[in-house]
């Protein structure tokens, strides 16, 4: 997956165990060393007598992990008959962003504190360390001590203070909603990914669809409207409904819209290839042509005032290829990468509510999905219904169920089969695509690592 630690540290041989006095000694252990239960923590608390397991982490985020890893360090704290305290690291690195929530558990498994999701926070709560003397030690399992000897354990002693009142009773932090949870890592995402990498403003093409709209309102959030820039790139087959809703997103969230219509430039590059076109009808190479157009032309304002292009596309189009290469894949950070198209529409439902308004107009939703760059042309004539392609596509992504599992799921077997072979068809473009938000446990990138050249698809 995602962890390439061992590329560049080596692994510990000590379990250490910090004595803060006659009573009190604490554990310390880093991150995935916890969620093994032979881990490191047992021999600390077997040989070590720790009755505190203190983890550092920074734990990658993925939607709705804050539970799992909960209940998971609920049951190291029972287990060991120790209290658990887990710091986790927060912010946006690359496609990652970790979503603290640090929390504390005592040791029969009750949540004592839980900081704030994604977002710095200090959480402060005392633990009577005396309850201990009466706890039920933990027993060695068959493979309690990590194949490693008593000699790995480690003492340090430091001087310190233990006292016997309940200064800080600890706070709980409410978890964020699944809706609610994603929105704000991809906020966190994208905030991070432009302060650590010294951007200040960011453009994207508006579009007048659901993606370039959800796109533009993340950005805003994040980043605040006056680092938000939009183009509109009209064509002729430019509807005046998407021409008018763009208006409307621009609008109703502040930033600066610019019009920047290709009709002239698509025209002239016609008429250069016409001759080398000849008796060949019009079909992917026009339409893609338009789309390469309007990247050239938000890189073209990337380079003249240092912007970085947000592109828009979401995992389902880029799951099954349909999209540009060179064309609207191109830029510098793909929000939305990891998004499927269904919870694209959640997502900006989500912020229409939030935000107490229509920020994204009713007409963005009720139009069906089309990348306009032939008349009538809508995604459906080539994929099919977003609901059914994300069924697929998470039961082939990120659940790895084959095709024979996938049919017997009462999918029909022609258009499965369809999916996976666009699916396995396109991982040249996306290994050209550019980094985004990871929010589900199997995204495209470090997650997800296939060969491009692989003959056993075809």
């Amino acid at each position: 997956s995602v962890f390439d630690e061992k590329r560049y540290f080596a692994g510990g041989d000590h379990c250490p165990v910090v004595e803060f006095g006659k009573d009190a000694s604490a554990g310390i252990n880093i991150c995935e060393d916890i969620w093994y239960p032979e881990g490191p923590q047992r021999i600390q608390a077997l040989l070590g007598g720790a009755g505190v397991i203190i983890n550092i982490s920074s734990s990658p985020y993925y939607a709705q992990k804050i539970k799992a890893r909960e209940d998971m360090l609920a049951k190291r704290a029972k287990e060991n008959s120790a209290f658990v305290f887990y710091c986790n690291s927060v912010g946006g690195q690359d496609a990652l962003v970790f979503d603290g929530g640090s929390s504390a558990f005592d040791y029969q498994g009750r949540l004592l504190a839980r900081g704030r999701q994604f977002e710095e926070d200090m959480v402060a709560v005392d633990v009577d360390i005396e309850k201990l003397k009466h706890r039920k030690r933990p027993a060695a399992g068959r493979n309690a001590c990590f194949c490693l000897p008593k000699s790995s354990m480690k003492t340090i002693h430091l001087r310190g203070v233990t006292g016997k009142e309940n200064v800080f009773p600890g706070k709980i932090e409410k978890r964020l909603g699944y809706l609610d949870e994603i929105y704000t890592a991809l906020i966190a995402g994208i905030r991070d990914y432009i302060r650590k990498n010294s951007f200040k403003k960011v453009v994207l093409g508006l579009s007048g669809g659901i993606d370039s709209a959800l796109v533009a309102a993340l950005a805003v959030d994040a980043l605040g409207k006056e680092n938000v820039v939009a183009l509109t790139m009209p064509s002729m087959y430019s509807s005046s409904g998407t021409k008018q809703d763009a208006e409307k997103v621009a609008r109703n969230l502040g930033i600066k819209l610019i019009s920047v219509p290709i009709n002239g430039v698509y025209k002239k590059y016609l008429d250069l290839l016409k001759p080398y076109f000849k008796g060949h009808k019009p079909g992917t190479a026009e339409e893609n042509i338009q789309a390469r157009i309007r990247g050239n032309i938000l890189m073209a304002f990337s380079n003249k005032f240092g912007w970085l292009v947000f592109t828009t596309g979401n995992k389902s189009e880029i799951g099954t290829g349909y999209c540009t290469l060179y064309g609207d894949m191109t830029g510098g950070f793909a929000v939305l990468k990891d998004v499927s198209k269904t919870l694209v529409y959640a997502l900006s439902q989500h912020r229409n509510k939030k935000g107490g308004r229509l920020v994204i107009p009713e007409s963005v939703f009720r139009r069906a999905p089309s990348a306009e760059l032939r008349k009538n042309q809508k995604d459906q004539d080539i994929l099919p219904p977003y609901p059914l392609l994300d069924k697929i596509l998470d039961l082939y992504i990120e659940k790895d169920k084959s095709l024979g599992e996938i049919v017997r799921q009462k999918i029909d077997k022609h258009i499965v089969k369809k999916v996976i072979l666009m699916v396995d068809g396109n991982e040249y473009k996306r290994r050209q695509a550019p980094i985004g938000i990871k929010i589900t446990p199997k995204a495209f990138g470090k997650d997800r690592r296939m060969p491009i050249t692989n003959l056993f698809t075809k």
